[in-house]
């Protein structure tokens, strides 16, 4: 299957975690109604997305390369969006395990 990329940016990634302390107080149901399992939410392969990338094309479901984020290169889904004081960034779903994570410049591919 050929995909299209339809938009390229440059973006800050970090990780989170589905936590009450990092989200808000209903940490397994992201901001598009979907719901995190618990025992293995990095399984997923979903990200947040600031709101300003929600103009740019990057919203609920839309399917994202991402270039530049070591061991979490490659094809994630849009499910959630980060708190309004982020501008140009994602937050990767990750693990409970996994707490550290920030890459500057990373590419975002929006795939059709």
């Amino acid at each position: 299957m050929i995909q299209t990329i339809l938009k390229t940016l440059l973006v800050t990634a970090t990780v989170y975690n589905a936590d009450p302390s990092q989200t808000d107080d209903s940490p397994f149901i992201t901001a598009s109604g979907a719901v995190i399992e618990q025992c293995c939410p990095g399984d997923h392969r979903w990200i947040a997305v600031s709101r300003d990338l929600e103009a740019e094309g990057f919203v609920f479901g839309a399917r994202v390369r991402i270039t530049g984020a070591d061991e979490y290169d490659g094809v994630w889904v849009v499910q959630d969006r980060m708190n309004r004081r982020y501008q140009n960034s994602i937050d990767l779903l990750v693990d409970y395990d996994i707490t550290l994570g920030k890459w500057y410049n990373v590419e975002i591919e929006l795939l059709d």
